[in-house]
Parts: structure tokens; C-alpha cells; sequence
């Protein structure tokens, strides 16, 4: 091992906390679309906006973040995002008491917030903390961490939250409107204790980041810490197309990722699967993506670089989207939980990809690529409504994913080379001057 090498294991060991202290909480979503729907009476659509809050939130704080981060620096600015986690997970306390559903929003929407700012901060720390053509391997890494969490967090408070739950919407059929109140009111509170104890470890956490020594890195020079040509000429981000590409091939990414997690129990439910079997479905997923998380860190960048990585999830996500589609019951949700693993190497390989080389605009960068993970909050409600509106045939619901895995293929094939919107346009230029010639 270099020491070079060595010298990334303090911060990474850091970093990879974080990731597991987000990961605990964002993918607990799976969980809390059918506790929400069960103990406030929510439609299919109504209860994915437990993830559409979440995901808002990164498209709302994305920049201001950046501008956070620009001010702190990127260790405090873990800090205050961990302390802002926490004032989203407090609030859960008195919406589950009060059973108020626009509380537990503004809760998720907070929370969602803390957890844009400590992204911006630790994705391009992970991307620029070592050499870039291994980002997605870091990014695997700690995508491990993040996953793993939230495969714990699914398990012991799904185990909580979801509880008897089939018992629970049967009960409420049959009892008068006061007595479905009570039930419900006592059903809501199973959110109270690990609320507190989840708020509590993040104000250690972020007690401990503050007295980390976790080192600043240099975003606008190589590693060597100079100034790289390819930065010294652009004089916007808005000059790297190849960024730009990258943030809407994140957007429906977020999608492919999302869509198998935060839906897979309403889907299930669609399809006739009990509660008590179709919430294991959201660890099925976290356990795909672990494996794709595993793998992308063995593969690359050895045997296949980051681009290539993203073009065979995006076929394998196509091909398994499909077979959902023309498959039935836990069938199709299997088929849908699997389009987890090439959705694990998703994320690192376009992140690594778009924000590559640049330099000083590397926050901005940052929060720009985060805005788009808004289309994780989006794609749930869509979904959602289509389930709704496709009884017969919940199924269709899935075929959602196609145009976002076609997207994703069009940067990892070509998207990710523009590096320059006029030597681009007269490069297609020249193509028709030599066809016509």
C-alpha cells in the first residue's frame, strides 16, 4: 500500500460514516410510502410524496449548499449538515403525535435537506481525493456503506413500522370512524422512539466531524495541486457540456435507482403480494445494489472503464425492465428488484464522468448534479399514479424506466465526450460536408 493510498483511509473511513448515516435514512423511504399510507389513509399517489419531499429537497438546497460549502469549507459543512438531518428527524416526533401528514413532510423535506448539503460536500470530496478514473470505485465503496445501512434500517424498522400491518388495514374495514382514529393514532406512534434515537447519533456525528481532522482537498488543481489546462479557459460551468448532459443522465437515473426501492411495496401491493412479504422486497433491492456496488468496485476501473460500466447497467436495467413488464406477482417484482445491481454502478459512473476537470466550478458542479437527483421524488409519483390508474394492469407502471435507461445510454455512448459546444457543432458540421461530398 502507498502512501498515498494510506493517506485516503482516514477521510474515506469518515466519509464512508456518512454515507451510512444517509444511506440509514433515505432508503428507509421503501418503508415509510406504506406506514404512511396505512396510519394517515393515503392513496398509491398521495403516499409517494414521502418520497417526492425527500427528493424536492435536493433540488431546492442543491445550490444553496454549494454556497454553504463555499463559506465552510467542506468538513463543517458536513457538520451543519448533519445537524440540519437532525432538525428534519425531531419533527417526526410531533407529527406522529399529532398524526399530521404535512408536519411529516416538512420533517422529510428538512431532513432531505441536510442530506443535499452533506452530498454536496462528500461526493466530489470522494471524486477528487484520489485520481478520477477510479471515482466510481470509490464511489463503490462507499456505496456499500450506504446501501448496507439502509438494508438495517429496512430491516429492524420495517420490522417496527410494518408490523402486523395487514392486521392492521383489515381492522380498520371494520371499525367505527373512533375506534379506526384510536387504532390509528396508536399505530402511528411506533415512529416515536427510533426517531429519537436516530436524531440523537446524528448530533454525535456531527460532534465528531467537528473534531476530525479530516484534510481540505485542492479542487482546482491536479493532484500534484497545480492548475490543469483544461480549467484555465472556461470562464462558466455552464461551458461544460459534458456536465450539463451528465446532470440530466443523473436525473432519470435517479429513477432507476429510486423506483426499485421506494416503490417496489406499493407495486407488490398492486400486485396482490401481502404487506408482511412485500416490504422485504426494499432489503431484495438494497441487496442487488449492494452486489453491484461490490462488483463496480473489483471491476473498475481494471476490466471496464466508468463508461463502460454505465452502458451494460443501462442495457441490463432495459432487459429486466421488460421482463418485469411481461411477468406476474412476486415474479415481476423479482425482475424489478434485480434492475438494482446495474443501478448501483450508476451513480458513481456518471458522477465520475461529469465532474471531471472542473477545477474552481467543482462545488457548483457538486449542487448542480444533486438538483437533478430531484427526479428520484418525481418518477415515485408518477409511478405511483400509474398503479392507481392501471389496476388491471399495474404492470405498465414499470415501462417508465425505458426512456430513463435510454437516456443513460446515450451518455455513456456519446453524451459524456462533448467537452465543447462549438467544436462539437462544427464537428457535425464537417460530418455533412464530407457526406455530401
Amino acid at each position: 500500500m502507498t502512501a498515498k493510498t494510506r493517506s485516503y483511509i482516514y477521510p474515506l473511513s469518515i466519509i464512508g460514516t456518512l454515507f451510512f448515516s444517509f444511506g440509514f435514512l433515505m432508503w428507509l423511504t421503501g418503508i415509510l410510502i406504506p406506514y404512511f399510507q396505512i396510519c394517515l389513509d393515503l392513496s398509491n399517489v398521495q403516499a409517494s410524496l414521502v418520497a417526492f419531499a425527500s427528493y424536492i429537497a435536493y433540488f431546492a438546497m442543491a445550490l444553496p449548499s454549494a454556497w454553504v460549502l463555499k463559506h465552510t469549507g467542506y468538513k463543517n459543512g458536513m457538520v451543519v449538515g448533519l445537524i440540519t438531518m437532525a432538525i428534519g428527524t425531531v419533527l417526526f416526533i410531533p407529527a406522529a403525535y399529532t398524526r399530521t401528514y404535512p408536519l411529516f413532510l416538512t420533517g422529510l423535506f428538512i431532513t432531505g435537506g441536510g442530506v443535499t448539503l452533506l452530498q454536496t460536500a462528500v461526493n466530489p470530496y470522494v471524486a477528487i481525493i484520489g485520481p478520477i478514473e477510479s471515482t466510481a470505485q470509490r464511489i463503490g465503496f462507499m456505496g456499500l456503506a450506504n446501501k448496507f445501512a439502509g438494508i438495517l434500517s429496512t430491516a429492524i424498522l420495517g420490522s417496527i413500522f410494518l408490523f402486523d400491518a395487514d392486521a392492521i388495514v383489515a381492522n380498520v374495514s371494520k371499525v367505527s370512524a373512533a375506534e379506526k382514529a384510536a387504532l390509528l393514532n396508536n399505530y402511528s406512534l411506533k415512529i416515536v422512539n427510533p426517531y429519537i434515537i436516530i436524531t440523537s447519533i446524528l448530533l454525535v456525528l456531527a460532534v465528531i466531524i467537528f473534531f476530525s481532522k479530516m484534510p481540505e482537498i485542492n479542487e482546482t488543481g491536479s493532484e500534484a495541486g497545480e492548475e490543469t489546462a483544461t480549467v484555465t479557459h472556461k470562464q462558466s460551468v455552464f461551458h461544460y457540456p459534458y456536465l450539463l448532459i451528465g446532470i440530466l443522465a443523473l436525473f432519470f437515473s435517479a429513477a432507476c435507482e429510486g423506483l426499485p426501492i421506494d416503490g417496489i411495496v406499493i407495486y407488490g401491493r398492486s400486485l396482490g403480494v401481502p404487506y408482511e412479504e412485500a416490504r422485504h422486497f426494499t432489503q431484495y433491492t438494497l441487496y442487488a445494489m449492494m452486489a453491484g456496488y461490490a462488483a463496480s468496485t473489483i471491476l473498475i476501473p481494471r476490466f471496464l472503464s466508468q463508461q463502460r460500466a454505465l452502458l451494460l447497467s443501462s442495457v441490463l436495467g432495459i432487459v429486466l425492465t421488460f421482463a418485469a413488464y411481461y411477468t406476474t406477482g412476486v415474479v415481476s417484482m423479482y425482475c424489478l428488484v434485480s434492475t438494482g445491481f446495474g443501478a448501483a454502478m450508476l451513480w458513481g459512473t456518471i458522477w465520475g464522468l461529469a465532474i471531471r476537470d472542473l477545477g474552481k466550478f467543482t462545488k457548483i458542479g457538486s449542487a448542480m448534479l444533486l438538483m437533478s437527483v430531484v427526479g428520484g421524488g418525481i418518477f415515485p409519483l408518477l409511478f405511483g399514479k400509474l398503479i392507481d390508474v392501471n389496476n388491471i394492469k399495474p404492470q405498465n407502471a414499470v415501462l417508465v424506466l425505458v426512456p430513463c435507461y435510454l437516456v443513460l445510454m446515450f451518455f455513456s455512448g456519446k453524451g459524456y465526450k462533448i467537452e465543447n459546444w462549438k467544436l462539437e457543432v462544427a464537428r457535425q458540421k464537417s460530418k455533412v460536408k464530407i457526406q455530401k461530398l
